[in-house]
């Protein structure tokens, strides 16, 4: 019911879906850029009960708990427990939490926006792409390009080489228009 609701939405507000969306996405880290405009997560919510992807995102465990669980678990909240593993050791890192998490699971589809805010950021966080190459799962590119009216995923890259993925996920990103264009910028390190 969802999905034909979200298809409709789409068809009269005259959206369309990225036709190269890989069909069987399992087990990966999904970008979401340009990240502009809380309007972003609703199309991208439409946008994966389309393609039926259940798409999980990590939140501070404390938003996992009653009361907030009532929206956080049904739209796919994830708890990240940074926790040390040993006594007397630190806390884990963001990141470690998450290879963490691809170590328990064995389908788990994560979206991460790598600007970390929806102001203008020249410099991304690339803990994604750490993430993805230590849990050994490929970083898919999702977008919601506004001027074009499209959303999808149109690109898999597994990660080899830092410089020269991050070269093509900007290229790719270069291309997409957010709701507020000025606020996005690709990577500056990286073009």
């Amino acid at each position: 019911m969802f999905r034909a609701f979200c298809l409709f939405i789409f068809r009269i507000t005259g959206w369309a879906t990225d036709k190269n969306t890989p069909s069987e996405i399992k087990r990966c880290i999904v970008i979401a850029a340009p990240h502009t405009s809380n309007w972003d997560f609703w199309y991208a919510m439409a946008f994966f009960a389309i393609y039926r992807l259940n798409i999980r995102y990590t939140i501070k465990k404390e938003w996992m708990q009653f009361p907030f669980s009532l929206i956080t678990k049904p739209l796919g909240g994830i708890a990240i427990d940074r926790s040390p593993r040993k006594e007397n050791e630190g806390r884990i890192s963001h990141t470690e939490a998450m290879i963490d998490l691809f170590k328990d699971e064995k389908e788990l589809i994560v979206l991460i926006t790598p600007e970390g805010t929806r102001s203008k950021q020249e410099h991304w966080k690339t803990g994604f792409y750490h993430i993805a190459k230590a849990a050994g799962v490929p970083v898919c590119l999702g977008y919601i390009d506004y001027k074009n009216k499209i959303a999808g995923i149109a690109k898999t890259i597994y990660p080899t080489d830092m410089e020269k993925d991050m070269k093509e996920i900007m290229t790719f990103y270069k291309t997409k228009h957010g709701k507020f264009p000025e606020k996005f910028s690709a990577d500056v390190n990286y073009e």
